[in-house]
C-alpha cells in the first residue's frame, strides 16, 4: 500500500472534557479523588503520593536521581570512572542487545514489509543536540530537511516535553503532528483551508489536562522566584509541565534547587515532580505520558490495532521509556534509543547522536521511495 497516497492527515477531533470517556482510556485519566485514589479504569489504578515526592525514583533518594541524570555520570560504573577504551567496549557489548538501528536496518526494513510505518520523534537529544541552554537547542538545517522529507511519504509526530508552540516553532514544520508537554498537548497538521480566504487551519488541540493550568502557572511563577538568586537555574514554561533546568548549576547547589522544588510542591497535591536529563519536571497528577500520546495519535490516524502498521519511536530521555514501552507490549513497534553510553530501556535499538538519527530518517525515505516505485 503506497503511504503517500493513503496519508491524509486527519484532523483531531475536538476535545471531550476530562469526565467524558473518548477512546476508551478517559476513566483512567481522572485525578485522584478524594480518598487519594485514582478512579478505576481500564488501566491500573494508582495511589495518591505524598506531594513533592519523585514518583519515578523507588529505590534512590532525590538527589541520587538529579547525579544519575547528569551526562557527566553516563559513563561511571559503580563509581568508578571507565577509560576511553573500556567505555567503547561497554558500548559494544551493550548494543548486543541494542543493536543500531543503522546496521540493523535491513531487518527493521524487513520488519516493515507490507506495513505502514508512523514515525514519533523525540526533540531534544534526538533532532537538536543537549546544549547548556534549551533556549538554543536548534536542529540543524539538514535535520529539518530529513524530517520534512520523511513527512511526505510517513505520518511523522513529534513528542518532546516542551511547550506545543516552543517545539513547533524549533522545528518549524507544519506537515508534522506535534504532541507537548510530554503529550499533553497535542495538535495536527497545518492544513489547506475550504474557505478561499484563510490560507491553512489547524488541527483541533486535545490536552487532557487543561484543568491544571492555573496551578501550573502558580508553581512556574513561584519557582521563578525562588530560584532567581541560584547562579545558572532555568525554570521553563512548558504549558502543562514545568521544567527547572539545573545543568549549569555548580553541583553544590543542586540540594537548594531540588529543595526548593520540593518545598513549592508541598502545596499542590495535584501535581508530581519527576525528572530527566539534567532537569526537574513538575507535572499533573494524570495518567498520561508519551506512551499514552503514541497510542491517541495512532487511533487518530486510523492506525490502532492494524497487523498492517509498524510504530517507530526515536527518543534519548528517561520520559521516551513510556512510550518504548508501549510499543514493546504486545510487538505493537520499534523503540529506537538515542544514548552515546550503555544504559537499560525498553527499546530495541539504539543510535549514538542526532547525527545517526538523520541518517536513519534518510534511510527510512531511501525504503519508502523503493517499495513505492
Amino acid at each position: 500500500m503506497d503511504l503517500k497516497a493513503s496519508h491524509s492527515a486527519p484532523i483531531l477531533t475536538d476535545p471531550t472534557p476530562i469526565s467524558k470517556p473518548r477512546l476508551g482510556i478517559h476513566d483512567s485519566l481522572l485525578p485522584y479523588s478524594t480518598a487519594g485514589v485514582f478512579s478505576q479504569g481500564p488501566f491500573l489504578t494508582i495511589q495518591w503520593k505524598k506531594p513533592g515526592v519523585f514518583d519515578d525514583v523507588r529505590s534512590t533518594n532525590w538527589l541520587d536521581a538529579m547525579k544519575s541524570s547528569s551526562p557527566r555520570n553516563l559513563i561511571k560504573n559503580n563509581g568508578t570512572d571507565f577509560s576511553s577504551n573500556d567505555m567503547d567496549l561497554a558500548y559494544r557489548n551493550w548494543m548486543l542487545k541494542y543493536p543500531s538501528a543503522l546496521t540493523s536496518f535491513e531487518q527493521i526494513a524487513n520488519n516493515a514489509k507490507g506495513k505502514r510505518i508512523a514515525l514519533f520523534l523525540d526533540y531534544d537529544g534526538t533532532l537538536s543536540p543537549i546544549v547548556d541552554n534549551p533556549d538554543h537547542a536548534f536542529m540543524s538545517i539538514a535535520m529539518r530537511a530529513a524530517v520534512r522529507n520523511v513527512a511526505k511519504y510517513i505520518p511523522t509526530a513529534i513528542i518532546s516535553g516542551r511547550s506545543r508552540e516552543k517545539v513547533r516553532k524549533f522545528v518549524g514544520l507544519k506537515e508534522l503532528y506535534y504532541a507537548g508537554s510530554h503529550g499533553m498537548d497535542i495538535m495536527g497538521p497545518l492544513l489547506p483551508s475550504n474557505d478561499p480566504t484563510t490560507e491553512v487551519k489547524e488541527g483541533n488541540l486535545y490536552q487532557p489536562a487543561s484543568e491544571f493550568l492555573p496551578m501550573i502557572n502558580e508553581v512556574f511563577e513561584s519557582l521563578v522566584e525562588i530560584t532567581k538568586n541560584i547562579k545558572g537555574a532555568k525554570v521553563e514554561d512548558n504549558k502543562f509541565c514545568v521544567s527547572v533546568h539545573y545543568r549549569n548549576v555548580d553541583e553544590k547547589s543542586w540540594t537548594t534547587v531540588a529543595q526548593y522544588v520540593q518545598d513549592t510542591l508541598k502545596h499542590y497535591p495535584r501535581l508530581r515532580l519527576t525528572h530527566g536529563r539534567m532537569v526537574l519536571e513538575i507535572r499533573p497528577v494524570l495518567k498520561w505520558d508519551k506512551g499514552k500520546a503514541v497510542e491517541f495519535l495512532l487511533e487518530t490516524l486510523g492506525l490502532s490495532n492494524c497487523d498492517d502498521v509498524l510504530p517507530i519511536y526515536v527518543g534519548d530521555d528517561r520520559t521516551d521509556e513510556d512510550a518504548f514501552k508501549f510499543l514493546r507490549e504486545g510487538n505493537r513497534g520499534l523503540g529506537i534509543l538515542v544514548t552515546p553510553a550503555p544504559k537499560e530501556s525498553n527499546a530495541y535499538y539504539s543510535l549514538r547522536d542526532p547525527s545517526e538519527v538523520m541518517e536513519f530518517i534518510n534511510s527510512l525515505v531511501m525504503h519508502k521511495k523503493s517499495v513505492s516505485r
